[in-house]
């Protein structure tokens, strides 16, 4: 039997169709270029650390450690923020007590000083050729006292500010000033009429000028204390928020371990708690402390101060228009109620009020014998005052020139006024220097409530931070 060659095809099959063979068909051609793999979005490392913190708080050691990061934070934001504000309040104290108050004192001083020298100055050309030595001398110390005044305060303003500009004014002013009294004295001593008008001329540049200069400068000064006082006191708000809610976590942290554990104390959260409560009620008390102590400096003293300050201004306008009522002799007039009257009696009389109802002002603030027998003595040659002022209006009126001036700038047994002045200022300078001292006192009482808070506060939190971390690892280690 004949085997069919390998690899040949089979025979075919009679009677069976024959199949054409298959040709292959091309492939129908690509429409266009396939499109690129597209890369599953990159992941924020930030949404990374979000999922495996999801996935750590599904298990305890996970939140524990969320746990103990959290309060651990809060603390220290608690003890930072209570450094932050109580820096704050105690800068705003110790700038109370060494730096507006002072300068605030100090403007009034200027104001006082010029004042005072304006009417020494009116004193010494009553005294014509006969000027005292004494009168000289006052007038002397008080353009020095300006002076130096004037510097401290331009060391102590800041540049381009309000104070600069006003102390630039008066520094511009001052010799002005003082070249204008010189040539009065020297008409004066001639006996030519012309030193009155170079006097008035004189009056008017400190009245109109250098007064009201230094009256807005004062003004700005005690602006600038009210806004230390302002920043000082008001209660740290945000810092004891914190503290409450920072021991709210500590003991909702030390109750769920109760739950967990049934034990009562956690050592590491415990010294967290007590460090935290440390720092609240230091802040609390201290801060209590310092505002009570500056809020007694400001009722007792900075009140008081300004009510003296302003007496004792009164009452230098009102010798200064007083000298200048005999200067003028009636050469300048004011429409009163229908009347002509002299200009510069017109304003004593309103300087005299103001001096009468800041003395009594000052005596209702005065809160112990010391500050209010100064303040007596003052209204009682007050009194003493108008009743010789117008023992002189009347002898002026009556054409008696040298009884009035015998009155105005006479010797002691002439009972003249000067002497009335000179004790009502004396008395309001004593009264001064008394509300100084308590002032002094009790603002630094308040600065002092708040030494060593920020420190303390900074250190007691990273304490209590310690001490939470420690807690909690003390609980995870539980675990391992």
């Amino acid at each position: 039997m004949t085997q069919p060659p390998k690899g040949s095809a089979a025979p075919p099959v009679a009677g069976a169709p024959t199949v054409p063979p298959q040709q292959s068909r091309p492939a129908p051609p690509a429409s266009g270029p396939a499109p690129p793999a597209v890369a599953p979005p990159r992941r924020t490392a930030f949404a990374e650390g979000v999922d495996r913190l999801r996935a750590a708080a599904t298990t305890e050691p996970g939140r524990l450690r969320i746990i103990g990061a959290l309060i651990a934070l809060l603390v220290v934001a608690f003890g930072a923020v209570t450094a932050w504000q109580a820096t704050d309040r105690a800068a705003a104290a110790d700038d109370v007590l060494n730096n507006s108050q002072p300068l605030s004192s100090a403007a009034a001083d200027i104001y006082r000083s010029l004042a005072d020298a304006n009417t020494a100055a009116s004193s010494g050309f009553l005294a014509g050729g006969q000027e005292t030595k004494a009168s000289r001398e006052r007038y002397e110390k008080d353009i020095r006292t300006a002076a130096e005044k004037l510097v401290l305060a331009a060391n102590n303003s800041e540049p381009g500010s309000r104070s600069a500009e006003t102390i630039t004014e008066l520094n511009r002013l001052l010799p002005q000033y003082k070249g204008l009294i010189e040539r009065a004295r020297a008409n004066n001593r001639q006996g030519f009429p012309l030193g009155g008008a170079y006097l008035r001329y004189a009056n008017d540049t400190m009245q109109t000028k250098m007064l009201p200069a230094a009256e807005d400068l004062y003004t700005t000064e005690n602006e600038r204390l009210r806004g230390d006082y302002a920043d000082a006191t008001p209660y740290p708000w945000t810092a004891i928020a914190l503290g409450v809610l920072a021991l709210a976590a500590l003991a909702w942290a030390q109750h769920r371990t109760y739950l967990r554990t049934n034990r009562v104390l956690n050592h590491g959260l415990v010294a967290a708690t007590a460090a935290t409560t440390v720092v609240l009620l230091w802040l609390v008390v201290g801060h209590s402390l310092a505002r009570a102590g500056l809020n007694d400096s400001y009722d007792h003293g900075v009140r008081s101060l300004t009510v003296l300050h302003d007496a004792r201004i009164a009452s230098l306008k009102a010798r200064g228009n007083e000298n200048l009522t005999l200067v003028s002799r009636g050469a300048e007039t004011v429409e009163v109620g229908g009347k002509f009257k002299d200009k510069f009696d017109v304003a004593h009389q309103a300087s005299m009020r103001d001096l009468a109802a800041g003395l009594d002002a000052a005596e209702e603030l005065a809160d112990d014998q010391a500050g209010t027998r100064p303040v007596r003595t003052a209204a009682e040659s007050m009194d003493v005052w108008k009743q010789r002022h117008q023992q002189a209006r009347d002898a002026d009126d009556a054409g008696d020139y040298q009884a009035a001036l015998s009155k105005i700038i006479g010797s002691r047994s002439d009972e003249p006024t000067g002497e009335c002045f000179d004790n009502v200022d004396r008395s309001l300078e004593i009264a001064l220097e008394h509300e100084t001292l308590e002032f002094e006192q009790a603002a630094g009482d308040g600065r002092d409530a708040m030494t060593g808070l920020p420190a303390g506060a900074a250190a007691l939190a990273v304490l209590g931070a310690a001490g939470a971390v420690l807690g909690i690892g003390r609980r995870l280690s539980e675990y391992r």
